[in-house]
C-alpha cells in the first residue's frame, strides 16, 4: 500500500464510520453540552437508532462510495473502461478493503465506544 492510499484511509474510513454513527452519538453530545437532559437524550436515541439508523448507515455508504470514485478518478487516474480494466485489481482490492475497514471501524466506533460512553452517562 502507497502513502496515497494509507492517506485515504486515514482519512475517509474513520469519517465514515463517525457520520454512520451519528445516530447515537448525537444525544450523548447533547449531554455533554448541557442541551438535554438525560431522559429527553434516551428518548432521542431511541428515536434516532430504531428510526432512522439505516438512514445513517446508508449516507455514510453513500460517501464512502464517492470518496472512493473520486480518489479514483483524481488520484489514480482511472478516468475511463479502458483505464479500469488496466487498474481491475487494484480498484477491486482497494474497494474492499476500504468497505470491510469502514464496516470493522463502524463497528468498534457505534458497539464499544459509544455504548461505553452512553452507559457511563446513564443514558442507555
Amino acid at each position: 500500500m502507497d502513502e496515497k492510499q494509507k492517506k485515504f484511509f486515514k482519512r475517509v474510513v474513520p469519517t465514515m464510520a463517525f457520520l454512520g454513527g451519528l445516530c447515537c452519538f448525537t444525544p450523548i453530545v447533547l449531554v455533554l453540552l448541557g442541551l438535554s437532559s438525560v431522559g429527553f437524550a434516551a428518548s432521542l436515541a431511541d428515536t434516532l437508532y430504531g428510526t432512522y439508523k439505516w438512514a445513517f448507515r446508508g449516507v455514510a455508504l453513500a460517501l464512502l462510495l464517492a470518496a472512493l470514485g473520486w480518489y479514483f478518478y483524481k488520484k489514480e487516474n482511472v478516468c475511463s473502461l479502458d483505464a479500469l480494466k488496466q487498474k481491475r485489481r487494484k480498484v477491486i482490492n482497494m474497494i474492499l478493503i476500504t468497505l470491510i475497514s469502514a464496516i470493522v471501524a463502524y463497528i468498534i466506533w457505534l458497539y464499544v465506544i459509544v455504548e461505553l460512553i452512553g452507559k457511563g452517562l446513564g443514558i442507555w
